[in-house]
């Protein structure tokens, strides 16, 4: 099946080669949780989180202050014959926006020194061309010198990179900033654009070989949309809007009659491909464009995707296995949530939260701070790759926008 390249997956391939039904809302709020009283409080848990990033970001760095945090840690990724440090940009980009999102001095200093790294990156890649990869090791960004592990150029990466610099201009006012985050959103444009085959939208961007993923993805779509918004409002260059809503139109088109939204297209571009339904179209399409029509999509998620797992319960990754909770997801449910603020949707969005605690509490591999991707190994994505019960800092980044209420698809107020 062609899915959307999850950003930051240790891809089924990769993992081999070095190895050789339902709820409500409602029913998510009352569903046993973990006893409140015997967890940390929220505000004590949201600094342990905060911990565990400062030390991933203060363990790879160079002398220029480039750093570059590993992605996954312990269980699965950490044996005494292996130990996997790659570093996704994905990630990478959650964990600068949630330094925004609380903002204190030691967190735009850290946001910064990934954001530079992420410009050293644009700089020094062997094209050259404004593009990012979708990982590195950071052993190499602590020595100076960029080492590529994920070859792939995939839209949705790109856009990622793009709203964290978008953010860190925001937040500081620094021109480069913004300049990299412009020269990421030309490359999508000039790269993946698809105005021929219809809908209309954005393809998947590019293999190592400069072959082209001509499907389109409802979740790179998604990331689009939010991010040439960001660049409409930071430049005030109405084109970007238009380009926007592009990506905007095609998620809609993607919108099944009975309110979730499917993956995309098949290789044609146009042909819908049902299978399998992602948690993240469902709960993206909210943030990403704030179009109520997706209140449907985050319904039929509570209805279809909730998996529940021992003491833990939360959304699946896709309707292929129901048999795991995904905590990066639960981050971005409780957001959508919280945000969409109807009924039942703030105690159904502390009760993802509490399990997320709980996690972060009693997780195998856990450390007590930061959030492990799933509550145990083997969470099959539906689209060729597993996820395992391994401290992650994209999970951790998305519990800390969660619990802040921050919207990574759109810059904050002023």
């Amino acid at each position: 099946m062609f899915g959307p390249l999850r950003r930051s997956a240790p891809w089924a391939g990769a993992a081999a080669l070095i190895l050789a039904g339902a709820l409500s809302a409602g029913a998510v709020a009352a569903a046993e949780q973990p006893d409140q009283g015997a967890l940390p409080d929220p505000t004590l848990s949201v600094a342990r989180a905060y911990e565990f990033l400062d030390a991933r970001v203060d363990e790879f760095c160079d002398g220029d202050g480039h750093c570059l945090p590993r992605s996954y840690q312990g269980g699965f990724f950490t044996t005494p014959t292996w130990d996997f440090t790659p570093s996704f940009v994905y990630d990478d980009a959650l964990v600068v926006i949630a330094y925004t999102a609380r903002g204190l001095p030691d967190d735009i200093r850290r946001a910064r020194t990934i954001g530079d790294t992420f410009l050293f990156l644009q700089d020094n890649d062997p094209i050259g061309d404004g593009r990012t990869r979708a990982s590195y090791e950071p052993h190499g960004i602590r020595q100076g010198r960029v080492e590529i592990t994920g070859p792939g150029t995939f839209t949705g990466n790109q856009a990622w990179v793009g709203m964290a610099l978008a953010r860190l201009f925001h937040a500081t006012g620094d021109q480069k900033y913004l300049d990299g985050a412009v020269q990421v959103a030309q490359w999508i444009q000039t790269n993946t654009a698809d105005t021929v085959r219809a809908p209309y939208g954005y393809t998947g961007g590019q293999l190592e070989d400069g072959t082209s993923l001509v499907w389109k993805s409802t979740e790179h779509n998604t990331d689009i949309a939010g991010f040439f918004s960001q660049l409409a409002q930071l430049t005030g260059d109405t084109v970007w809007a238009d380009r926007a809503a592009i990506a905007a139109n095609f998620v809609t088109a993607m919108q099944a009659a009975d309110g979730h939204v499917d993956t995309g297209t098949l290789l044609d571009g146009s042909t819908v491909n049902t299978y399998p339904v992602p948690l993240d179209a469902q709960t993206w399409s909210y943030l990403g464009t704030g179009d109520a029509r997706y209140g449907a999509a985050l319904d039929w998620t509570l209805a279809h995707l909730i998996a529940t797992d021992g003491p833990y319960s939360g959304p699946s990754i896709s309707g292929t296995d129901v048999s795991k909770v995904w905590f990066e997801g639960s981050g971005h449910l409780a957001l959508s949530l919280k945000l969409r603020a109807g009924q039942g949707d703030a105690a159904s969005a502390e009760s993802l939260l509490a399990g997320i605690r709980l996690a972060q509490r009693d997780a195998p591999n856990g450390d007590g701070k930061g959030i492990v991707a799933t509550s145990t190994d083997g969470l099959d994505s539906g689209f060729g790759d597993l996820y395992y019960a391994s401290l992650h800092t994209g999970t951790t980044a998305w519990y800390l926008l969660a619990a802040a209420g921050d919207n990574p698809f759109a810059l904050p107020a002023d």
